[in-house]
């Protein structure tokens, strides 16, 4: 009996419910896909040492969004649609995930992660550290089974995440336009793995090359939306509305899209609000201040409609795919990444 067994399930796929104009089978047919998934990553997190098992499964049972395995799920409708081999990679691109969301709370010191303690506050940071090794390995070794150039893109994925987070957390390099700089971030941050899990999808469902190639594009482009998107509601949103404490990125020091925007600024009245984000927001009622100028500020609304081009950008590409419902519900998914409030 799994050692996770007693503790409920996550409840229910708003993933799904966020595509409007998916047909009842198709819903069907995605809500049954990712209860597999689910399955079997319970099965792969479960561990004979009840606290491994425990700490394993700390995350996953938190729920979330599970974005990456539905996007997989869809690209394969494009195929074969959702075989053992297609389930098996949206699960291990989820665990890739969830792995990195243990490292992150680390990194960010987080206190919550999804309406729940983070691994770190749960345990401790050495615990949180070793679990998310072991959870990147538990879908490698998930992966391996797919074949060898499965094995090989998903090294390349997590070389390419892991550069993502490291640039991510140095300054831009003197010389180079922030804003760019922040995009290309982006692109390895976030944009891999949701184009590997995109890929993935097409791949293990039997679409030809081109078909493959034009869902990595289109999944790299959708992660940058996801990223911007994430970026805005962590200023914008509440805390109940998300499960995530808003001003989290402003309080590490982290320059997101509308940050830069302002920092670029030269007009004289946005002096206060230059001055509250180069100085320290690790008090309360300094960092309220910054949310409250920043939320009023025009660059969250230039920040929204450069998330929203992104996303146009990633729409253009599915031009390419024939015309049916899971073209479609992957043109509504890129449109429902950038209006999304968590």
């Amino acid at each position: 009996m799994s050692r996770a067994a007693n503790v409920p399930a996550q409840q229910g796929t708003p993933s799904v419910l966020a595509l409007p104009g998916a047909s009842d089978g198709l819903r069907e047919r995605l809500v049954e896909g990712l209860r597999r998934v689910e399955d079997l990553i319970a099965e792969r997190v479960d561990h004979e040492d009840p606290f491994i098992a425990g700490a394993s499964s700390h995350l996953t049972l938190a729920g979330g969004k599970r974005f990456r395995p539905l996007l997989t799920l869809l690209a394969a409708e494009l195929g074969a649609g959702a075989s053992e081999e297609v389930v098996a990679a949206a699960a291990g691109v989820e665990l890739t995930h969830l792995a990195s969301l243990y490292h992150d709370d680390v990194m960010d010191e987080a206190d919550v992660r999804r309406g729940a303690p983070s691994a770190n506050a749960r345990y401790d940071n050495s615990t949180a550290i070793l679990v998310g090794d072991l959870l990147f390995g538990t879908a490698s070794d998930i992966v391996a089974d797919l074949g060898p150039e499965a094995v090989k893109i998903q090294a390349q994925t997590f070389v390419r995440l892991c550069a993502g987070q490291i640039r991510d957390e140095r300054p831009c390099p003197e010389g180079e336009d922030p804003v760019e700089y922040y995009l290309r971030v982006l692109e390895d941050k976030t944009g891999v793995l949701i184009a590997t899990a995109a890929r993935y999808g097409a791949m293990f469902a039997g679409c030809p090359a081109p078909v493959v190639e034009t869902m990595r594009e289109y999944g790299e482009r959708l992660g940058m939306a996801f990223q911007l998107a994430d970026d805005l509601i962590d200023i914008a949103s509440q805390a109940d509305e998300t499960g995530k404490t808003p001003g989290t990125d402003l309080r590490e020091g982290k320059r997101t899209l509308p940050v830069l925007h302002v920092l670029a600024s030269s007009d004289p009245a946005d002096g206060r609000l230059r001055s509250l984000l180069l100085g320290d927001l690790s008090d309360d009622d300094r960092l309220e201040e910054t949310l409250t100028l920043l939320r009023a500020h025009p660059a969250m609304e230039r920040a929204r409609e450069q998330a929203l081009e992104v996303a146009a950008r990633a729409q253009e590409v599915l031009s390419t795919l024939p015309a049916g419902e899971a073209r479609e519900a992957l043109h509504a998914l890129a449109s429902g990444v950038v209006t999304r409030v968590g």
